[in-house]
């Protein structure tokens, strides 16, 4: 919660004192894992917080939707960024993990609701849905947010929410990633479209891939797990009717990269991914975006809101400003696949 430490009292016995902001400890949730940030000082950052100067100290709660390297990326990112703007004494930040469950997220930002946080970070589509549906008034970004307008159900998307919401989006050009896939695999003849049927945004990536293949005149068909239980069988299904797989950005395939690579490898089908950590797990190559920099820019539009009295109703959603192509050299050597110039081997 806010504290705003303004005394006059304090100000007249302590004349020449400078005040630093304080924060709250904070519980662990039920069923996810806490961790308060710690990091360098606002004088090592090398520029002094506005929070430390205002007098004022800010509690952010941040719901992770599940442990992965792309979205802890992110939650460091974000942390870093609001401790060097803000002051690392100014700001506490509260991360859960919601270990991939819902009803764990909605457990997540209620609570944060409850303690009345300044703002939640919300890291996944699901932590997103669920702290959008625990609050309108808390002012709410998300990251590793592929698409709001699937994300939060709004047709008429023009760019912002319009609600407490806004945030950074992890999308990177699907039309490039298809054009990798041509590029890398000229033979494909049909493509095998992965992804989890209870995560809405990958399911906007797959229509775009889809369209950028037909496009092409490249025959798809598309395989969906309801959940990481469903992976196994799915994606045996898909390479014994196709050459190729594309996965996007999706939090449940990226979770069980072991279980996919240990069906796709041995049949030698190659695997074009939406991002690093899958490509890591499982895949050839990627266009990829950098999470560390979108959970940054989080944290600067979380000071613009929360110091410079940003209105979050009509900021603009945010993308990441660069991307890179990586391969995947393990795979690509076991694979016989030949990488051209210009990609950059994921380093392992």
């Amino acid at each position: 919660m806010k504290k705003k430490v303004i005394s006059l009292m304090l100000t007249a016995l302590m004349a020449g004192t400078a005040l630093a902001g304080c924060g709250s400890d904070t519980a662990s949730t039920s069923g996810s894992s806490a961790q308060t940030s710690s990091a360098a000082s606002a004088a090592e950052s090398g520029s002094e917080a506005s929070g430390s100067a205002s007098g004022e100290s800010f509690t952010i709660g941040v719901c992770q939707q599940l442990e992965h390297a792309a979205l802890d990326e992110a939650t460091q990112g974000f942390q870093d960024a609001c401790e060097e703007m803000f002051g690392a004494d100014n700001v506490t930040i509260n991360v859960q993990n919601g270990q991939n469950e819902q009803s764990n997220c909605a457990t997540i930002a209620n609570d944060f609701v409850a303690q009345d946080v300044d703002l939640i970070l919300a890291n996944g589509t699901t932590a997103l849905q669920c702290a959008a549906a625990a609050t309108n008034t808390i002012p709410i970004l998300g990251t590793s947010i592929t698409d709001y307008g699937t994300a939060l159900d709004i047709s008429d998307w023009t760019g912002t929410t319009g609600t407490n919401i806004s945030g950074t989006s992890d999308l990177a050009p699907i039309d490039e990633q298809e054009d990798m896939l041509l590029e890398l695999l000229p033979d494909v003849e049909k493509v095998g479209i992965l992804y989890c049927s209870a995560e809405p945004n990958s399911e906007y990536q797959a229509n775009l891939f889809a369209e950028a293949l037909e496009e092409d005149g490249i025959d798809y068909a598309e395989f969906t797990a309801a959940d990481s239980n469903e992976i196994q069988s799915v994606v045996t299904n898909a390479i014994a009717e196709c050459d190729a797989l594309y996965i996007p950005t999706d939090n449940t395939m990226a979770s069980s990269t072991e279980i996919i690579n240990n069906v796709c490898e041995p049949a030698g089908v190659p695997i074009i991914a939406g991002e690093q950590g899958i490509c890591s797990g499982c895949g050839i190559a990627t266009l990829s975006i950098s999470y560390y920099d979108i959970g940054y820019k989080a944290g600067e539009m979380a000071y613009d809101i929360l110091v410079n009295g940003a209105d979050v109703t009509t900021m603009e959603i945010e993308s990441a400003p660069n991307v890179t192509k990586m391969y995947n050299p393990e795979l690509c050597e076991a694979l016989g696949i030949t990488v051209p110039d210009g990609y950059e081997a994921i380093e392992e």
